[in-house]
């Protein structure tokens, strides 16, 4: 399940984009064999029988002929961190055109995450959200009231309001995600949109900080962002180019059939490692490739939550 980009007006505002693509998640879900996740977006529950009768929602068990019990936000205590890198490499690919519907990297992590603030706060769940280069830019508290979510709107309306790079920006994603970790002082989920994209020679370092994260039983969803056909599969035309480092500034002019197969071999290989490291470590591996849509961030969101309440 997908969402059309098309079907999203570029020039509404972050809020309104992230209510439109929720909605739509949602009314998939009606059509989908998770129909009954859907009752939870709207605050109720499954009746579990034997349990008391007084919160029941008689009238939607007249529209349903299911019993379904009132959520109230006592009952709805996940706490929710949502982490962006935002170093240089974040903002490929460079276009002249960049919007909800063309996203590079740091636009679709900058959406994607609105929708799950807006899914979490609807839910009655509580958010906070970081953003972090070299250093940690953005930490807020976690919190469930709408001023909050309107405070986390206005930190990634400035992250779509300069989507393209000012000038090279190096990642310490290993340094970071030791401090956030620390941070986190009470059991949460934690979601991270990153590229992932360090310093290839400390890949121990790397995953040593991702499994920093678990400490205190916190649960883990990694968002590895990508373009997919570009920066995993390679596919330019067979002629010369030139590469542009976008963290250091550094030039590289070469044809890509002549290194194809090497450089594939090689991003495949880290790939193929971190998601294994995520595994060992229980960390939830999701590829998102910012042309595939919404939906799959959504989904996977979803089904930890499901897990973990």
């Amino acid at each position: 399940m997908s969402l059309e980009f098309h079907h999203i007006d570029p020039f509404a505002s972050l809020e309104f984009i992230a209510k439109q693509v929720v909605e739509g998640f949602i009314t998939g879900l009606h059509k989908s064999p998770f129909h009954g996740f859907s009752v939870e977006f709207a605050e109720h529950r499954l009746y579990n029988t034997g349990e008391s009768t007084k919160h029941i929602d008689w009238k939607l068990f007249a529209r349903t002929d299911k019993l379904f019990v009132k959520r109230f936000e006592e009952e709805t205590n996940l706490r929710c961190h949502i982490l962006i890198d935002r170093s240089s490499s974040m903002y490929f690919p460079v276009t002249e055109r960049v919007d909800v519907n063309h996203p590079n990297k740091i636009v679709f992590s900058a959406y994607a995450a609105a929708a799950l603030m807006y899914l979490l706060t609807r839910q009655r769940d509580a958010v906070g959200l970081s953003i972090f280069s070299d250093q940690i830019e953005n930490h807020t508290e976690v919190k469930s009231n709408t001023a909050h979510l309107q405070y986390l709107y206005s930190i990634l309306d400035n992250l779509l309001t300069n989507y393209q790079p000012q000038a090279p920006q190096k990642t310490n994603i290993i340094d970071n995600l030791h401090l956030l970790a620390e941070q986190i002082h009470k059991r949460s989920l934690i979601i991270i949109f990153s590229d992932m994209f360090d310093d290839f020679s400390k890949t121990e370092e790397l995953f040593t900080a991702l499994q920093h994260l678990r400490h205190q039983k916190n649960e883990v969803i990694l968002f590895h962002v990508n373009d997919k056909d570009a920066e995993l599969d390679f596919n330019y035309d067979h002629r010369p180019y030139r590469f542009i480092d976008m963290e250091s500034g550094q030039e590289l002019k070469l044809n890509p059939a002549d290194v194809r197969k090497q450089y594939i071999k090689s991003i495949s290989e880290f790939t193929k490692e971190l998601e294994f490291r995520c595994t060992q470590y229980h960390i939830d591996f999701v590829r998102a490739d910012i042309r595939e849509g919404f939906y799959p961030i959504l989904h996977s969101y979803l089904l930890k939550r499901q897990q973990m309440m």
